[in-house]
């Protein structure tokens, strides 16, 4: 027998290939064009546009004008959310230059879990766990924020490049004081709690859980979850491990007070006994010596950013710009908004490279990597916003807090290495890569930013970019480079967050060299996998490296599950043996 799909949002929408007219007349930014595709659902248009950085980003619209104000709050409530699952939100456009309402977020291509069902059927146990994984943490965290999404479905579920998801259709995660009297989602369109019954729209973190529960089951049944009664997975799926069935039936108990207390103890409970799977864990300063002027300009930047943004403090400045807090206006949300200086500005060459900058970042859609929001000029001043990194960076943690221990950076370096194998599989490579330019998120995640220098390979690279105490020996020698030399920088910054010190000093480039080729770096109180992992990294010879970020990924989890093997066995050895006999 052929399973039935689970019940689709995505049949109910016609994918359009013309303007819709709410939008036709709209002009777009100089550089800016349509994509081809726009997808028209309830209440809401999704146009595909491509930017002046070129990417594809999804301008998303209500076709009824009686629901701008619930468009704006729907753009507020993401703008305001950062998680793998959830798009990111890069601006809203009102009614001014002929432009809006509307806001900008990643465009979602590839297809849907419903889709795909209908397409290859039921799924295999791993891929349903993924799912619950991924939709779990993007739900749990949605509730810690007092959030409820209130219209998940297989549809509302998208795979990513990367064999994560997307969540969508977040216009009814929005305050129901925003949302318009009587509206409330097509319940012949998504799994209904049974909660729902009597036809009114309860939304609650509960019944969260519920509809995620009820999409798991039919994708692992082939059937859709009745309200009540419904069977156990393993009767219809005998093969279903007994920790992810029993989550699933519990989460799908017609009384809401049985279910689990939270998204999060969901998640354990299918977890359990479940081996299947892997658990989701720059501008160079040329211009050194030219004044800071960047106060004196102040004014300017205000002027010619203030119809969008308002400039809150500056966070630093470099040679090449300044970076400031700014509140954004239309979103109400803060953001990270870097100016090129205005000398700089009037040089053709400093502005396309500052161009390429933004543009390289925005492609590398990756949790690891700060994203860029949207990128603008005015009165002579050329700059981009991208997400705010409220903890500073490393360099300013090592410094307020000293050396870290591996066992709390280890998840951290896993995370920006896996940000540079998503660089390097399309052939960026960052080549500036030190603790000022790994960011600290407001989730304590480590993020890349700073792709000022950053060059595809294949093209001609500089003769020298970098930061002397960070770069590898090819780049202060001028030589060519490949991904290798982010790898020596990446085992240099964790070398200077283990150990508290720079692995190279010196104040010039000579005798910085001379201690790379002569492999003078003191690693000896750092536990031997580590040491070796990081004395392949600081190889002076590119060919002794590691090839790119994902060998070095590989290797270093190796390294990091061996010294914290050893150092909990360790710890445990030291309960048992009197102080005097250590």
């Amino acid at each position: 027998m052929t399973p039935p799909a689970p019940r689709s949002t995505a049949r109910q929408r016609r994918v359009t290939r013309t303007l819709p007219p709410h939008v036709a007349s709209w002009e777009l930014p100089p550089g800016w064009r349509w994509g081809a595709e726009g997808i028209s659902g309830d209440f809401r248009h999704y146009q595909e546009v491509i930017d002046g950085l070129g990417r594809a980003l999804a301008l998303v619209t209500a076709p009824d004008p009686a629901h701008q104000r619930w468009l704006h709050a729907e753009a507020i409530g993401l703008a305001h959310r950062s998680h793998p699952s959830i798009p990111a939100t890069y601006h809203y456009w009102t009614n001014q230059r002929d432009r809006g309402p509307g806001y900008l977020r990643r465009w979602v291509s590839g297809e849907s879990v419903g889709a795909r069902f209908e397409g290859q059927g039921a799924a295999d146990v791993p891929y349903v766990l993924r799912l619950l994984r991924d939709a779990g943490s993007a739900l749990a965290y949605l509730h810690t924020t007092g959030a409820v999404h209130g219209s998940l479905s297989a549809d509302a579920l998208w795979t990513t490049p990367t064999g994560g998801f997307w969540m969508l259709e977040w216009q009814w995660a929005t305050p129901q004081e925003d949302i318009p009297a009587g509206l409330h989602p097509p319940f012949d369109q998504a799994p209904l709690p049974p909660e729902w019954a009597d036809g009114l729209w309860r939304p609650t973190p509960e019944s969260d859980q519920w509809q995620l529960a009820a999409t798991c089951f039919a994708l692992l049944t082939g059937e859709a979850a009745p309200i009540r009664d419904t069977p156990p997975v393993k009767l219809l799926r005998p093969e279903t491990p007994e920790s992810v069935a029993v989550a699933i039936d519990r989460a799908l108990l017609s009384d809401p007070a049985h279910r689990f207390e939270s998204m999060g103890a969901m998640i354990r409970a299918a977890e359990r006994g479940y081996g299947g799977g892997e658990r989701a864990v720059t501008l160079t300063d040329r211009n050194k010596g030219v004044p800071d002027t960047e106060d004196a300009n102040e004014r300017q930047v205000r002027d010619a950013v203030g119809y969008d943004y308002e400039i809150l403090s500056k966070l630093g400045s470099g040679g090449f710009g300044t970076v400031w807090r700014a509140r954004d206006l239309a979103l109400e949300r803060e953001i990270a908004l870097k100016v090129l200086h205005p000398h700089i500005a009037r040089d053709s060459e400093a502005v396309g490279a500052f161009w390429q900058e933004a543009r390289l970042a925005a492609q590398l859609a990756h949790p690891a990597i700060v994203p860029i929001f949207d990128w603008d000029g005015r009165n002579g001043l050329s700059w981009y916003t991208m997400e705010l990194a409220e903890g500073g960076s490393v360099a300013q943690l090592v410094a307020r807090r000293g050396a870290r221990a591996l066992e709390d950076i280890a998840p951290h370096v896993d995370l920006i290495l896996d940000g540079l194998s998503a660089a390097h599989s399309i052939g960026v490579i960052h080549r500036d890569l030190k603790p000022e330019n790994v960011l600290i998120d407001r989730y304590h995640r480590w993020r890349l930013t700073d792709f000022g220098i950053a060059h595809v390979t294949g093209e001609e690279a500089a003769l020298f970019g970098g930061t002397l105490e960070f770069a590898a020996p090819e780049q202060l020698l001028g030589e060519p480079q490949g991904p290798s030399v982010d790898c020596f920088s990446v085992a240099a910054v964790v070398a200077f967050v283990l150990t508290g010190q720079l692995p190279f000093r010196g104040g010039d480039a000579q005798s910085i060299l001379a201690q790379q080729l002569g492999e003078r770096t003191d690693l000896s109180d750092l536990a031997t996998p580590i040491e070796e992992w990081l004395r392949k990294g600081l190889s002076p010879r590119p060919a002794e490296r590691f090839v790119d970020a994902t060998e070095m990924r590989l290797a270093w989890r190796a390294a990091a599950a061996a010294a914290l093997k050893r150092e909990r066995a360790l710890r445990w050895w030291r309960k048992l043996v009197p102080i005097g006999r250590r």
